[in-house]
């Protein structure tokens, strides 16, 4: 078995500049990891290179943007051999189904599917590029676990979530006879400036530091899923078990709450 990330590699990691993609990126450079960081914002990711000891390329860019990321393959052409591609961009944004507003629907699937699926298109041949030289190369997809329960108000997070793990489990299968593996990352409730806004309950929460050593770990281990923290999850899944009628009425309850919390 492929002992990954037990020596230095070559790592493009989006979504870089902030909550899980930062810890990650800060808990890869202090393994002495290279990364190339992509983000919108450059100056957050110039201010990677000056922590741990691991190697920074800054690479911004808008992931929605195939101009942007067309820029990007040059600079993981330049960076060969890249082996990893840890795909962390994405977005968090609820309707309001009083006001439906099919542009927050359209807004969460661009940023989390297409974003993603440019990304891919950007950096397969570079992962390509490595195994033609026999060395091991990796997609990691950050989905989410939210999607395996119909949350109030998360029609557009959730359906962009469930169908980026389609893809993601898809590409499993197609690039099997490659040799480039897939792993689809499923996070519960993370404390990142995007769950700051929430305004309900979240459940074993856990902190970004704490998500990105549990996503390390998982690699290393050479897993296909990563799913965390497993009470939230496991409680999920379970839900995911109940009637169709018993799991809609908990759901529609839930809903209700939830309004009355908030109004």
């Amino acid at each position: 078995m492929t002992q990954w990330l037990s020596q230095p590699t070559t790592i493009w990691l989006t979504g870089a500049s902030s909550g899980i993609g930062d810890s990650l990126a800060r808990a890869l450079l202090a393994d002495g990891h290279h990364l190339i960081a992509t983000s919108r914002r450059r100056e957050t990711l110039e201010a990677l290179g000056q922590g741990p000891s691991g190697k920074v390329t800054v690479a911004p860019a808008d992931t929605t943007s195939r101009d942007d990321l067309a820029r990007i393959q040059d600079t993981l052409d330049r960076q060969h051999p890249v082996q990893m591609a840890i795909l962390n961009a994405g977005t968090c944004e609820y309707l309001d189904v009083r006001r439906f507003d099919a542009d927050i629907i359209e807004n969460n699937v661009r940023t989390n599917l297409l974003g993603t699926a440019y990304s891919v298109e950007t950096v397969l041949p570079a992962l390509r590029a490595a195994r033609d030289e026999g060395l091991p190369a990796r997609l990691v997809i950050v989905s989410s676990s939210a999607w395996w329960f119909p949350f109030a108000r998360a029609e557009g997070y959730g359906a962009s979530k469930a169908g980026l793990t389609y893809f993601a489990e898809s590409l499993r299968a197609d690039l099997a006879a490659e040799g480039i593996g897939v792993t689809v990352v499923s996070p519960g409730f993370v404390k990142t400036p995007l769950t700051d806004q929430n305004d309900f309950p979240m459940p074993f929460l856990i902190e970004a530091d704490d998500a990105a050593q549990r996503i390390v770990k998982g690699l290393r281990q050479g897993r296909n899923r990563i799913d965390f923290p497993k009470p939230f999850t496991v409680t999920l899944k379970l839900l995911r078990l109940l009637p169709r009628r018993w799991a809609d009425a908990l759901a529609a309850r839930m809903a209700r709450s939830e309004d009355g919390a908030s109004s």
